[in-house]
């Protein structure tokens, strides 16, 4: 069975005002204070929105930056990457493809020997989902990217 993924009007109103914030109205949360910046368990994350795998814990490192980071998507298909010329700087958004969410950016400074990224993403934007829980959630198909903590 695949799973599939979308934005839905029930997805949009379970929303807390912060995700909502963060995820529709392309907003950032304030550094270190997401839920997700020091989780260390193993599991992947997924859109809030549409449940789109988009992280695997095996990717997650410190950054120093007070948001999570990692150096590659789960499923590259399920991320777009758009110019955004706000704040005065040219940076590269991070969007969830079928959720449409804002998740973050990406950056060019990440561990080289990992092939040199850094996706800086809001804990607003993602649910975690441990490794124990992934062939229940449906997202079975990802545990052997995810490593044993």
């Amino acid at each position: 069975m695949t799973k599939t993924f979308a934005k839905t009007e029930d997805a949009i109103a379970r929303l807390t005002p912060e995700q909502f914030r963060v995820t529709q109205q392309n907003g950032t949360e304030r550094p270190f204070t997401g839920e997700y910046n020091d989780n260390k368990a193993a599991g992947i994350y997924v859109d809030i929105v549409s449940g789109e795998p988009l992280f695997a814990s095996s990717d997650k490192f410190e950054s120093g930056c007070g948001w999570p980071s990692f150096t590659k998507p789960i499923e590259p298909a399920h991320v777009e990457e758009l110019r955004d010329v706000t704040l005065g700087m040219v940076r590269t958004e991070v969007r969830s493809r079928d959720g449409d969410s804002h998740l973050g950016h990406v950056f060019p400074d990440g561990p080289k020997d990992r092939g040199g990224l850094r996706y800086c993403i809001n804990s607003a934007s993602l649910r975690f989902i441990p490794k124990a829980e992934m062939v229940d959630e449906g997202y079975g198909e990802y545990v052997d990217q995810v490593e044993d903590i």
